[in-house]
C-alpha cells in the first residue's frame, strides 16, 4: 500500500490501482460514464478530470496510476469548470426525454447535470437527429440520441463475452454505436448491455415503459436457471393501493458476487425470472372426468395422507427445490414411508454458454446429491407399474419431459401432482396443487462450487399456493409422523 493525498486527505492506495479507484474505495465520489470496475480503463468520456500537483494539464481519474505522496484535487473550480464544459458538450445533441426514459432515476447524466448545475448552452446550432428506435438484439433497443458514447458496450462485447457484435462507426461528430454487417447482439449475455450503460441508450424492451425505477425495491435472491446459482437483484413492486395487479417483480439484474458470477447475469435467469409468475397453477383442484373441483387445503391435505396410507408413493421430485424441501421430502417419503421408487423430473442438461450458464440447468443439483438422491433415474420408468404417484414439479422446463405420456400414467390409480406452473402434466392429474415460485419462499441452493446459496422470499404471492415445505409438513401432520424441523416461507 501507499499513500496519496485526495483533496488535502490522506488515503492509503494500492500500488497500481487508479485515483477513481483509490478515491473510491475512501468514500471519495468522483464522476464518471466510461470507467467499469471490469472493463479496461479508456479514458475517453473525460468527466473525471482532476488536477494533480505537478502537472500542467487536468488528467482522467480512471486512467492514471497512484504513486506515493501523489497530490490530487478533484472539486477545484478549474477541475468544476472542465465538467461543466464536458456536460455541455454531451447534452448538446442530447434529446430531452428524460421523462419518457426508462432510466430516469438511474441515469448518470441526469444526475452530474443536476449536481453541476448545468442549464443552459453555449450552442446554437439545431440538435443533430439520430435514430431513436435500434434493434440489436431479440430484448435490445438503441437509442442513438441518447448515447454519449462511453463505449461500454462495445468494450463488453470485445473484452468479456469476446463476440463483437458492437463498434463505433464513423467519426467526429458523426461517430454512432452500430452492428457489424447488422449482425444482432447474439450472446446469451447481452442484457448485461442495459445493465452497463450509464445513460438510457440501451433499453429493454421487457422493462421498457412498464414502470419507474422508484417505485421498486430491489431484493436480493438467486437465480434459480443452473447449477452456478448466480447473485441476483429482484426488482420488485409493492403495487398500487388503487390498481389491482401492479405488484410482482418487474426486472432482474445481476448482484456483485465476485466468487460466483462477479457482475453479471446471463439472459436465461434475467428474462426466465420474470417468466416464473406466468401460467400459474393455485389452490387445490381435483381433476374429475366431468371438470374440476376446488378443494380446501385441509381436504387436499387429508386426501394425500389417506392415499399414502393406502399405499407406498413413488414419488417425483425436482433439484429446483431448496435443500430444505429435499431433506424434508427424504425424511417423510423415503424414511417414513417407504416410497417405492423417487426418481427427478429435471430438465435435460445443456451446453456451458457464455460466461455463466452452466451444463447442469438445475439449481440444487449438488443438494439433491449430498442428500443421496440419485438423479439419474429415467422418470418415466421409475413411474411404471406405480399405485400412488406424487410429483414436486417445481421445475416446469423438467414436468414438460412427462407431459404427454398418458400410455404410462393411465394405469397409475392416483397421480398427484404439486407445481407452481401448468405444463400440460395437470390434465392428468388426479388432484393438483398449486405450489411457490423460487421469489415466494425462502431456503438454500448448493451451488456448482458446493457454497451453500441462501435465500429469503422476494414477496408475498398474490395467489392461493404453497411451498413444498408447507405441504410436505402439513402431510406429516396428518400422518401423525414426526415433521422434522422446517422453515423458510409459507
Amino acid at each position: 500500500m501507499i499513500r496519496i493525498f485526495i483533496d488535502g486527505r490522506p488515503v492509503p492506495a494500492p500500488e497500481g490501482a487508479t485515483i477513481l479507484e483509490a478515491a473510491e474505495a475512501n468514500g471519495i465520489l468522483i464522476p464518471h460514464f466510461c470507467r467499469h470496475a471490469s472493463l479496461r480503463p479508456v479514458g475517453s468520456c473525460r468527466i473525471c478530470l482532476v488536477a494533480i500537483e505537478g502537472l500542467p494539464k487536468l488528467e482522467p481519474a480512471c486512467a492514471t496510476a497512484v504513486r506515493q505522496d501523489m497530490k490530487v484535487a478533484t472539486s477545484t473550480p478549474p477541475v468544476r469548470e472542465a465538467r461543466r464544459d464536458v456536460l455541455e458538450l454531451l447534452l448538446a445533441e442530447h434529446p430531452l426525454d428524460c421523462p419518457i426514459c426508462d432510466k430516469a432515476g438511474e441515469c448518470r447524466l441526469q444526475d452530474y447535470a443536476h449536481e453541476y448545475g448545468l442549464t443552459g448552452g453555449a450552442f446554437d446550432e439545431e440538435r443533430r437527429g439520430r435514430a431513436k428506435l435500434v434493434r440489436i438484439g431479440p430484448h435490445l433497443l438503441l437509442d442513438r440520441e441518447r448515447c454519449v458514447l462511453c463505449t461500454r458496450c462495445v468494450r463488453f462485447l470485445a473484452e468479456v463475452t469476446g463476440t463483437h457484435e458492437l463498434g463505433l462507426f464513423e467519426r467526429g461528430n458523426r461517430t454512432e454505436v452500430g452492428l457489424y454487417e447488422d449482425q444482432p447482439v447474439a450472446s446469451i449475455d447481452a442484457g448485461n448491455l442495459v445493465d452497463l450503460c450509464p445513460v438510457g441508450a440501451i433499453t429493454d424492451n421487457r422493462f421498457r415503459f412498464r414502470t419507474r425505477c422508484w417505485f421498486l425495491e430491489a431484493r436480493p435472491s438467486i437465480c434459480p436457471f443452473c447449477a452456478r446459482g448466480c447473485a441476483v437483484d429482484a426488482d420488485y413492486h409493492p403495487g398500487f393501493a388503487r390498481r389491482a395487479g401492479t405488484s410482482g417483480i418487474y426486472r432482474i439484474r445481476p448482484r456483485v458476487d465476485p466468487e460466483v458470477n462477479g457482475g453479471w447475469i446471463c439472459d436465461r435467469g434475467r428474462y426466465g425470472c420474470l417468466d416464473l409468475n406466468r401460467d400459474r397453477l393455485a389452490g387445490a383442484r381435483r381433476i374429475l372426468a366431468g371438470g374440476e373441483e376446488d378443494w380446501s387445503w385441509e381436504r387436499a391435505i387429508g386426501f394425500l395422507a389417506e392415499r399414502c396410507r393406502e399405499s407406498a408413493p413413488t414419488v417425483l421430485l425436482s433439484s429446483r427445490l431448496t435443500s430444505e424441501e429435499m431433506s424434508l421430502a427424504g425424511r417423510l417419503f423415503r424414511d417414513g414411508l417407504g416410497a417405492r421408487r423417487i426418481a427427478f423430473l429435471d430438465p435435460p442438461r445443456g451446453e456451458a454458454e457464455g460466461l455463466l450458464l452452466r451444463p447442469d440447468r438445475s439449481a440444487n443439483g449438488l443438494g439433491a446429491d449430498r442428500l443421496g438422491f440419485d438423479r439419474t433415474a429415467d422418470p418415466v420408468e421409475a413411474v411404471r407399474g406405480a399405485s400412488l404417484l406424487i410429483i414436486l414439479a417445481a421445475d416446469p422446463a423438467g414436468a414438460i419431459g412427462l407431459a404427454g405420456r398418458e400410455d404410462v400414467l393411465a394405469s397409475i390409480r392416483t397421480k398427484i401432482l404439486i407445481a407452481p406452473q401448468k405444463t400440460g402434466l395437470e390434465r392428468a392429474m388426479d388432484l393438483v396443487l398449486g405450489s411457490a415460485t423460487v421469489f415466494e419462499k425462502g431456503g438454500t441452493f448448493i451451488g456448482e462450487g458446493g457454497g451453500m446459496r441462501a435465500f429469503e422470499p422476494v414477496h408475498p404471492s398474490r395467489l392461493d399456493v404453497r411451498s413444498e415445505g408447507w405441504i410436505l409438513a402439513a402431510l406429516a401432520e396428518a400422518l401423525r409422523a414426526d415433521p422434522p424441523v422446517f422453515g423458510g416461507g409459507r
